[in-house]
Order: structure tokens, then C-alpha cells, then sequence
């Protein structure tokens, strides 16, 4: 009798046990997915070519070295060919596939990557201001698939 009252007690239990496993297995799918942003520049007229050798000096070599580290999947800019109106225009996109979502909302040190990379910390510090200094917007724009074949 106990064990029919054990297997009855499973039975009854396993239809709320299943979907709490198969939605736990979910979340840990979903959090390893790629997290895609995306990165806007719009510089001040004339100074473009200015943001553009800095940011390749500057900038690139940090994001290339956490692709390498694992952090990030992979990095690439993009400009556009023609041009918009003044409140719809940007210079350059940077887009950035995070590893997944975690990795790309937790804080990160890159401090020592910095000093590595950049010995020459005074000089890496008033390039980057001036790369900033030389912006009129700066915004940035996580983005997410949308599956288009989904009912």
C-alpha cells in the first residue's frame, strides 16, 4: 500500500515537476545565447577621420584582446555609404557579440588590459578624451533577433 501511495504521489507530482526542469534547462540555454549590441558614433562635423584613428588606436585593440579572452565573439564596424538627415545621422556602428547576456551586463575590469596594451597611460588617457571630445552623440543599443517565422 505504501508504495502504490508513493508511486500515486509521483504520478500526481511529475506533470509540476517537468515543467519547472524544462523551463530551468530553457533559462540556461537562453543565457548562453549570444548578446548582440550595438554601438553609435556621430562626430562633429569634419572629424570623423579624427574619431576613426583614434578609435583603431585606442579602442580596437581592447575589444580585439576580449574577443580573444573569450568575452566577446566577435567585433566589426560598420559606416554608412550614403548620408541621412542631421538628427538620424551616425558615423560609425560598432557591433559586439557578447558571449551571452551575463558576461555582457557584469561588471568588467579592464584597468589591467589597459596598462598592458597602453604603458603610456597619460598619453592613452588624453587620446581617449579627445576621441570623446570630438563626438556630438554617443548611444549605445542592445538588439535581439526576431523570428520572423514564429507563430
Amino acid at each position: 500500500m505504501i508504495a502504490v501511495c508513493r508511486v500515486l504521489a509521483i504520478a500526481l507530482l511529475l506533470p509540476a515537476i517537468v515543467p519547472t526542469v524544462s523551463h530551468a534547462q530553457s533559462a540556461a540555454i537562453i543565457s548562453d545565447k549570444a548578446f548582440v549590441a550595438e554601438y553609435y558614433y556621430k562626430a562633429k562635423w569634419g572629424h570623423a577621420d579624427e574619431f576613426l584613428k583614434l578609435f583603431k588606436k585606442n579602442h580596437y585593440p581592447l575589444l580585439k584582446k576580449e574577443v580573444e579572452m573569450g568575452r566577446m565573439l566577435k567585433v566589426w564596424m560598420d559606416q554608412p555609404r550614403y548620408h541621412t538627415t542631421e538628427d538620424g545621422r551616425w558615423d560609425f556602428r560598432v557591433t559586439i557579440v557578447f558571449k551571452n547576456a551575463t558576461v555582457a551586463n557584469e561588471a568588467f575590469d579592464e584597468d589591467a588590459i589597459k596598462k598592458q596594451l597602453w604603458p603610456d597611460q597619460e598619453t592613452y588617457a588624453r587620446e581617449e578624451q579627445r576621441r570623446f571630445e570630438i563626438l556630438d552623440a554617443h548611444w549605445d543599443l542592445p538588439v535581439k533577433t526576431v523570428d520572423l517565422d514564429a507563430k
